[in-house]
């Protein structure tokens, strides 16, 4: 719905009036399409570097990473970063701010694991790899789905 401002301009006031509900609606569009990207686009990595010779071995069990298991992984914390959106279109006054300052975070704190795991270096440094990947697709598009819905 439009209105006219004193000086006779149109001025929309649809952001101002956005529901809850609608801004909810929104963000879990906006991370549903997120999500999926990140899961092809991790997916796609790891296979590409398994095309190079990472052959994603984890010492501790000796097990290799199936490629599926990417998907996978990347899709549950995926949906993990679109609930903490969602909480915080509900509960924060500057929820793009809060989101980006808490996934840089734990994008941060899951660099750790792959570390630590014991693999070979081009394993390692493939896992690191994708765990940028896959914060690069959720974390700017939430980031920016957060101040559409918000503002």
């Amino acid at each position: 719905m439009d209105s006219m401002n004193v000086n006779g301009v149109e001025a929309s006031t649809t952001s101002s009036q956005t529901s809850p509900t609608h801004r909810l609606r929104g963000v879990a569009r906006s991370g549903f399409i997120a999500t999926l990207a990140a899961m092809a686009a991790t997916t796609l990595a790891a296979a590409l570097a398994q095309a190079v010779g990472v052959d994603f071995e984890i010492p501790d069990g000796g097990e290799t990473i199936p490629l599926p298991g990417f998907a996978v992984v990347t899709g549950v914390f995926s949906v993990v970063g679109v609930v903490i959106a969602a909480a915080l279109v509900r509960w924060s006054a500057r929820p793009a701010e809060r989101f980006v300052w808490t996934t840089v975070t734990l994008t941060g704190i899951s660099l750790v694991p792959p570390v630590i795991s014991g693999a070979d270096t081009a394993t390692t440094t493939a896992l690191l790899g994708l765990h940028l990947v896959a914060a690069t697709v959720m974390i700017p598009t939430l980031a920016r789905s957060l101040r559409t819905w918000t503002h």
